[in-house]
């Protein structure tokens, strides 16, 4: 962990307002990647990520019926 006051709850979100980066690696590279929380578009691709799965959802229980 290159700095540890930029995660937040034990590394699980990233918050720097000095990267400009939208997407950075996790501490431990085996957990992935996470959205910089203090970039501008951070809550847009969060909320569209949301939305893109729930929509999924939505269409397999639509079909099961």
């Amino acid at each position: 962990m290159k700095n540890p006051k930029h995660w937040k709850l034990g590394g699980l979100f990233y918050y720097n307002k000095e990267d400009n980066r939208l997407i950075v690696d996790k501490p431990n590279p085996n957990y992935g990647t996470t959205l910089n929380f203090a970039h501008k578009k951070s809550y847009l691709f969060f909320i569209g990520m949301l939305c893109f799965f729930g929509f999924i959802v939505f269409i397999i229980t639509i079909t099961k019926k």
